[in-house]
């Protein structure tokens, strides 16, 4: 057994992989051969990812908030707490807060000596934030 005492400090999201206010807590970089790698990424209300792919795939879980994720060319989907979701190597998406609720998430990410983590893309416009899913309760978040 190893117990890894954090002392990192909560780091801010770059301006060019996101849009607003968002924090990232280190939860899982083992050294190598390991090549798991994983965050707790905090969202404030309105804030997103950029569109992005992993070569790898990438899972998400979200633990708190209510929260809004794409693929390029699908419906804005909602996503609530104990949502896990899986977006496919390389596929296109972002994921972020819905416009007046913070999320929180639990990102999973793969690497290996052949391909990066991440490839960052453009940001997501407005318009595409926008776009008004209905959620589960048939319920529209507020833009």
């Amino acid at each position: 057994m190893q117990i890894v005492r954090n002392t990192l400090d909560t780091g801010t999201g770059p301006e060019d992989w996101f849009t607003g206010d968002v924090y990232i807590d280190p939860v899982a970089a083992a050294p190598p051969p390991s090549r798991v790698s994983a965050g707790l990424v905090h969202f404030t209300p309105g804030s997103r990812t950029h569109w992005h792919l992993h070569p790898l795939g990438q899972t998400i879980f979200v633990t708190e908030g209510i929260g809004l994720c794409q693929r390029r060319g699908g419906p804005v989907e909602v996503i609530k707490p104990g949502d896990r979701v899986l977006f496919e190597a390389d596929e296109e998406h972002w994921h972020g807060a819905a416009p007046t609720r913070l999320m929180t998430h639990l990102a999973i990410n793969e690497t290996d000596d052949e391909h990066d983590t991440v490839h960052w893309l453009e940001p997501v416009t407005d318009e595409e934030y926008l776009q008004t899913p209905e959620d589960d309760f048939g319920t529209i978040p507020e833009a």
